[in-house]
């Protein structure tokens, strides 16, 4: 549980870590912001590949990987219907902070609770370094986020330090959520396996559908790619070394 726990704050407080440049400046190139959401996917979808998926077919059949992989991909679609997706970066509507910045608050946060499911169940695999990988690929998607949550935030007229604890307060949903999921694998038995792949689902959901379109949608696709391929290869050297 200790483990657990160091984990997950870690990755939670990663949100924090990305928003706190903002106290200081308050723009940042798309270039590297492209090479960073690109870096964050090769590492996404590494631990998701070549982690995530064997550990949860080690212990279960096919079909169950599959049911979980649909359901993770299902239930971040559900969140992104009810919650609608709102590019922070590209947004140009002057719409009034209590409206557009609790929506978005709201959509991080939720899109928040199945990463933190993600890192608890993780850890309640039989395999003892797989949660702090998690956490880590976890972690590095946080970082962007948080930067881009606390700009917007000041672009809606919010003082740097709140904007900064807000952006921080966003990820904190995780520590509850894994600490949630990795009760629940000690209730249900033979969750373990279909909660790796529905993180694994989760993860993919996020790379596909969120960091890759972003990350190509500036003109920085050639670096972008060699970033991906660079995070892809960073995560599976820490999976192999670890």
């Amino acid at each position: 549980m200790e483990q657990l726990l160091m984990g997950s704050f870690l990755s939670a407080i990663a949100t924090g870590a990305g928003a706190l440049p903002i106290l200081f400046f308050k723009t940042v190139t798309h270039r590297w912001r492209d090479i960073l959401l690109a870096f964050t996917a090769g590492i996404m979808v590494a631990a998701a590949t070549f982690s995530l998926i064997p550990q949860a077919m080690n212990n279960a059949p096919f079909q169950i990987v599959c049911l979980g992989v649909l359901t993770g991909t299902v239930t971040l679609t559900l969140l992104e219907s009810i919650i609608p997706h709102i590019d922070l970066e590209h947004t140009r509507v002057n719409i009034s902070m209590d409206s557009q910045a609790l929506l978005i608050l709201s959509a991080i946060t939720l899109h928040n609770i199945p990463e933190g499911l993600s890192v608890g169940v993780s850890y309640s695999s039989e395999q003892p370094s797989l949660g702090g990988l998690i956490a880590f690929a976890i972690g590095l998607q946080n970082v962007p986020e948080g930067f881009l949550v606390a700009l917007f935030l000041i672009n809606q007229k919010v003082s740097k330090h709140k904007a900064f604890l807000l952006a921080t307060l966003t990820g904190s949903v995780e520590i509850v959520s894994a600490i949630i999921g990795y009760s629940l694998t000690g209730v249900v038995e033979g969750l373990v396996p279909y909660g790796l792949s529905f993180a694994a689902g989760a993860m993919l959901f996020i790379v596909y559908k969120e960091l890759i379109p972003e990350s190509h949608g500036d003109g920085h696709a050639r670096s972008a790619t060699f970033s991906f391929i660079i995070g892809l290869l960073v995560m599976i050297g820490m999976i192999q070394w670890f």
